[in-house]
């Protein structure tokens, strides 16, 4: 049996030791009735089957309970100090709580280590389904948990989720908006930082940028790939306002990196919003913390993790749960952001 299949059942695997399903039962739930050596043989053929020891069949039973795995490629540190994934994770949490249930929060390096992580989660009972995030065109982590049977809800376009229910929220419309404000204020010429380049949502982004600088008649405009911390986001934004033709307004795809920006332009003797005006994404604490405080598009995150929590109970439930789109984020107006230098 591949290590993709589903789980052995206690038939396969009575079949393969050829024993009766009783003693196999018996020795996976460690209780007496068959001899050591018997519950020895069962235990390595169902191994060498792919079966682990279940440690939550109980909860995984029960409609509206369990534990709900979350994988996130990030370094522990930069985890700790990016606002989106606590208010996010939190939100998870509340709902968890609701249910009695409790989220395994596990940090990988890359999509080969979460496959395999999923894999044992799913195989030994650990989790009743998991969350996917950050996912990427043509996901190899789609197909493979597609073929566990694993209920898993996706935070990400439709378009990204493969057959996963998908909750996403409206990144292209959220740019525009950005992209019409600022250029209502006057701007011309406009800068993005992004995330990595690799992630569908920085890609949706992207495009939507473009776009909306195409529309408006506005020349295209630079755009720069990062990897969301606040190290790269200063360097970014460094090399925007070091260039020849400097842009009068940056859009960040987080509110870290906005936050190194400001403190990047102060450190160059430039001033915000007289200089240059600068607005982020997702609208923390830390946007509302900095002098001047931070124009940002803003939505509930908690409320957003706590629907995805929702929706992946549903689909442990057995029920099928349609795409849903949450509220797309909205231009909060702030200090930060002012019409160009004249």
């Amino acid at each position: 049996m591949s290590a993709a299949g589903p789980r052995p059942t206690i038939r396969d695997v009575a079949a393969r030791a050829g024993v009766s399903r009783a003693a196999v039962s018996l020795a996976f739930n460690d209780k007496p009735g068959v001899s050591e050596t018997t519950r020895a043989h069962i235990l390595r053929t169902a191994q060498a089957m792919g079966w682990e020891p279940n440690r939550s069949a109980r909860a995984r039973g029960r409609r509206g309970t369990g534990t709900v795995g979350l994988a996130i490629c990030r370094p522990a540190r930069q985890l700790g100090l990016e606002p989106f994934y606590m208010d996010f994770v939190s939100g998870i949490g509340s709902v968890l709580t609701e249910h009695s249930g409790a989220l395994l929060l596990r940090l990988v390096r890359d999509m080969d280590e979460e496959i395999e992580l999923q894999h044992h989660w799913w195989r030994s009972g650990q989790v009743a389904g998991s969350v996917l995030v950050d996912l990427r065109r043509d996901d190899p982590r789609v197909p493979a948990l597609a073929k566990l049977g694993m209920p898993v809800v996706a935070v990400a376009h439709p378009s990204l989720a493969g057959p996963f229910t998908a909750l996403w929220t409206d990144d292209g419309t959220a740019v525009t908006e950005a992209v019409r404000y600022l250029a209502a204020l006057g701007h011309r010429s406009l800068a993005r930082v992004g995330g990595p380049a690799e992630l569908g949502h920085s890609a949706l982004r992207r495009e939507a940028f473009t776009a909306a600088m195409a529309e408006l008649g506005l020349p295209e405009g630079r755009q720069s790939d990062t990897d969301y911390s606040g190290g790269a986001g200063a360097r970014a934004t460094r090399s925007l306002l070091a260039s020849a033709g400097r842009p009068t307004a940056i859009m960040y795809d987080n509110d870290l990196m906005a936050v190194a920006g400001l403190s990047v332009a102060a450190e160059m003797g430039l001033r915000v919003p007289a200089d240059v005006s600068l607005l982020a994404w997702d609208d923390s604490q830390l946007c509302r913390l900095t002098h001047p405080s931070l124009s940002a598009m803003s939505h509930d995150i908690h409320a957003f993790g706590a629907d995805v929590a929702r929706a992946m109970y549903d689909v442990i439930g057995g029920a099928r749960v349609a795409p849903r789109q949450v509220p797309t984020p909205t231009l909060t107006p702030r200090g930060s952001t002012g019409p160009p230098p004249s």
